[in-house]
This record gives C-alpha cells, sequence and structure tokens, in this order.
C-alpha cells in the first residue's frame, strides 16, 4: 500500500552537509532532520493532478461539480479562440484592438504555460509586454500613462493602422563565480523601443517588462484568506531577520476601494476577474465592463473605428474566462521520494528561502466550492519583497517600489520545460534556469542567494533538483 496517497506522516531521516566560507558570516549550522510531509506531493490539494505531458498545465480541477466542468470548457474555448476585428459574424468575439500584443490570450501562455521575451526587432511579441509610465501617482496609486502610448506599449494594429512600434531585446552577459571556484554566465537585458509610429515615449519613462506566467492554482491562491496572508507580513522587519514582506493595497474596480493586491509580478490585481479583464483590455484591446476604454496612443481617434460592442467582452464570457483560469489544476510533484530531491528541500530551507517562498496554505472561503478547504503548496507569501537593484524596473505599482516584488508561486516551475520548450524565468526572462534565477537574487534574498552560492556544488545541485521537482 502507497501510504502517500492517503496522505499520512513520515519522516525522513537524511544528513545533509554544509560547507562554510569565512566570506560569509550567517551560514547555518547543519538543520536537524526534517518530517516531510508526504501531503506535498499534491501541491494543489484535491486540485491535483498527475500529468506530466506538455499538456500538464491544461487540466481542469479533478473535483469540480459538472456545471463548473462545462463552463471550464466554455471558458478554455474562450481562452484559445483568435479574436477578430469588428465587424465580424463571431459577434461573440469580435473586436479585438484597435492595437494589441496578441490576438488570443493563449498567445502569451500557450498551453496555459509561460512566455518568453522575443531576441529581435523583428519579432511580434511572443509573452512579454512593457508597462509605461511617468512619475507620479493619482488618488487610487495608479501609474500616470505615458502621455502618448498609453500604460501598456502595443506592437500590433487592425488593418489601417500602424502599430505603435516594436522593442529591440539585447543582452550583455557577464560571469559569475562561486567561492569553489566554479563559473556560470548570466544575461542582463536592455529594451529599445524602435519605429515609434505616433511620435516620441516620455524623457522621464518608467518601462517595465513583464513576462506570462503559468496559469497554474490561480482560484487556490484567489481563495487563501487575507488574514493568511498578512501573517507573514513584516514591513518594519520587528524580528530583524532581513526579511520585510509587505502587501500591496491596489484599487478594486469592481467595489471601488482599495483591496490587497495578490496578482500579477507585483500584485497590483486584487481579484482574479479584474486580472482577467485587464489582459483583455492591454493584451487584447479587448473591452470589458471594468476596463470600458481603449487604449490608443494620442492622435488616433477610436471613437472612429468599429467596436465589438460595448463592452467587447460580456461579463457572462468575462466570468467563463475568470472560472477556466480560477480552477486549471496544479500538476503534482514529480520525484517526491528521490533522496537527493528531499536533501534538497532540507538545503532549501537551511539556506531560507522559505522566508519568502512560504511553502503551505489552507484554503478558505471561495465561490468555486472544489477551491474551498484545500491544504496546498505554492511556496509563495503573496508579499512585495525588495530583490535590490539588478532586478529593479525602477517603476513603483500602487504600493510597490521599484526594487520590489511578488514572491512568485513555485509549483509548476519544473515543467515549464516540458509545457513551453524554454526556462526562462523571473519577471522578464532573463534567467534560463533556476540556477540563474537563484543567482540575481538580492536586496532581501541577498544573504539567502550568497548561502546557495557558499554551498558545494553537489549540494547546489541538489537545492535545484528540488525546487525542479515542484
Amino acid at each position: 500500500m502507497n501510504l502517500r496517497k492517503f496522505y499520512s506522516w513520515f519522516v525522513v531521516l537524511l544528513i545533509v552537509g554544509c560547507s562554510s566560507d569565512d566570506n560569509y558570516e550567517d551560514v547555518p549550522e547543519v538543520i536537524p532532520n526534517i518530517a516531510i510531509d508526504p501531503r506535498e506531493e499534491f501541491p494543489g490539494g484535491a486540485v491535483t493532478v498527475f500529468d506530466r505531458s506538455p499538456n500538464a498545465f491544461g487540466a481542469a480541477a479533478p473535483n469540480l461539480n459538472d456545471e463548473n466542468s462545462l463552463f471550464f470548457f466554455t471558458g478554455n474555448s474562450l481562452f484559445n479562440q483568435s479574436w477578430v476585428t469588428a465587424p465580424a459574424s463571431t459577434t461573440a468575439r469580435d473586436g479585438l484592438g484597435p492595437f494589441f500584443n496578441s490576438r488570443a490570450c493563449s498567445s502569451c501562455h500557450f498551453k496555459d504555460g509561460r512566455g518568453r521575451p522575443q531576441t529581435d526587432s523583428g519579432n511580434k511579441s511572443s509573452g512579454i509586454l512593457f508597462r509605461l509610465s511617468v512619475p507620479g501617482q493619482d488618488e487610487f496609486g495608479r501609474n500616470f500613462p505615458d502621455p502618448i502610448y498609453g500604460d501598456q506599449f502595443q506592437d500590433q494594429s487592425v488593418q489601417d493602422l500602424e502599430p505603435e512600434g516594436n522593442v529591440k531585446i539585447t543582452y550583455t552577459p557577464f560571469v559569475v563565480t562561486y567561492p569553489d571556484g566554479e563559473t556560470i554566465n548570466l544575461r542582463r537585458p536592455k529594451y529599445i523601443f524602435e519605429n515609434l509610429n505616433y511620435g516620441e515615449l516620455a524623457t522621464n519613462l518608467q518601462v517595465s517588462p513583464r513576462v506570462a506566467n503559468q496559469m497554474i492554482g490561480l482560484g487556490l491562491l484567489d481563495a487563501i484568506a487575507e488574514t493568511d496572508i498578512f501573517k507573514n507580513a513584516d514591513v518594519d522587519d520587528i524580528d530583524n531577520d532581513g526579511i520585510s514582506g509587505k502587501p500591496n493595497r491596489v484599487y478594486d474596480l469592481a467595489t471601488n476601494s482599495i483591496k490587497l493586491g495578490r496578482f500579477g509580478w507585483k500584485a497590483n490585481q486584487s481579484t482574479l476577474r479584474q486580472q482577467v479583464a485587464a489582459a483583455f483590455a492591454g493584451d487584447l484591446g479587448i473591452t470589458s465592463s471594468l476596463f470600458p476604454n481603449e487604449n490608443c496612443p494620442t492622435g488616433v481617434d477610436c471613437d472612429t473605428i468599429i467596436n465589438g460592442g460595448e463592452p467587447e467582452i460580456t461579463d457572462r464570457n468575462l466570468g467563463r474566462v475568470t472560472l477556466y483560469a480560477s480552477t486549471l489544476a496544479v500538476p503534482a510533484r514529480r520525484d517526491f521520494d528521490n533522496e537527493a530531491v528531499q536533501q534538497g528541500q532540507q538545503l532549501f530551507e537551511q539556506v531560507n528561502c522559505v522566508a519568502c517562498h512560504i511553502k503551505t496554505f489552507t484554503t478558505g472561503v471561495s465561490e468555486i466550492k472544489a477551491l474551498e478547504n484545500q491544504v496546498i503548496f505554492p511556496y509563495t507569501d503573496l508579499l512585495l519583497h525588495d530583490m535590490g537593484e539588478d532586478l529593479a524596473d525602477q517603476t513603483p505599482d500602487f504600493e510597490a517600489m521599484g526594487t520590489e516584488w511578488r514572491t512568485p508561486p513555485l509549483w509548476g516551475i519544473g515543467l515549464i520545460q516540458t509545457v513551453n520548450n524554454h526556462s526562462d524565468l523571473l519577471h522578464d526572462g532573463r534567467a534560463r534556469g533556476v540556477e540563474e534565477a537563484i543567482l540575481w537574487h538580492g536586496g532581501e534574498a541577498e544573504n539567502s542567494k550568497k548561502l546557495f552560492m557558499n554551498l558545494k556544488g553537489s549540494e547546489r545541485k541538489k537545492l535545484i533538483a528540488f525546487i525542479e521537482s515542484l
């Protein structure tokens, strides 16, 4: 009998070595043996599927009721369907543009997975977008947009209109050397806006690149009680551990109030419904009741362009896509019983990655009963942390500062290569795998990065193997 399938508890007795180096004063002693929770093999609780295939991110929560299962497939169709310009015979799916970054949600979230940055100016965006703003915020904390191009740069347009332009990405390589002498090549991105068709960008422009993330488990994150998220906040670092998780408080359109932000790279959206509607507006140029206005550059009269209705996606269809995004299941852990992976988990805790990548929550109340009362293992606190100048976009977002980012969930990270044929990580895809992503950590994570670097090479591989099992 496989006791793991019944969520029984067991203790794995392991001995983990730890190297030391005089350059790092806070290298911890070897931690006691950790009880490995067998429930971690099911990171989404009952919203977990055993799928290691290229479709691993696209399965519905197996515990959905019949009605929501039907709505899931309707939302899936809307998510994957290419939207067309108006007027069209498919009136429920017209209204694309007039300016946009993609024609379908799945263009950026291919197979419900992760986008990546394009590598030359000839390519259209393929899962990365660029937020634009100038210094200053309105009374709700929203950034002021670029005076001409608005709050998002859109590199595609409908017929008879020129796109706003395109973005060229170049990389400067550099070498990082570990204390044991091993080296690794990292790359620093640079963004150049080219072929601008409607005027110059603001001289004091703030640019924030954002790569589309994998879609799994979003409804479970939405179902975590706010009080459980606030428990991990320590804005003033009262415990003096160098970690000061901060909640972002953002403007909620549906209630016209300030709420906890939990979605997006800077936790700038309060609900999954608002996150979905914002993507329709910014990425596809599809208006909704939450975002009724087109994003048009100065000098273009969008009122003269035929639209797909007011709004272009109905509340009903927006709700179907939101339910779909809410109920994509989390793939089960791989190599859960592997000894090296379990040693890597101990090392992950030893170097204090768990200070921000909080292992587990229990979900609370949700409109979708399948998401309620699930013990989940997302490895995130949904809070903002200062990640240092190397990762800074210098763009505030409500209460998030230019160096602050939300801790991304780690579940599914080891399947991105399988699903999307790449391992580009971080908010702009600069890291080509887990190891590079760790080495970009700074700010509050600086000490953990140094502890990781000070491990033996074999130990670093075990820690990475653990993360890739998630």
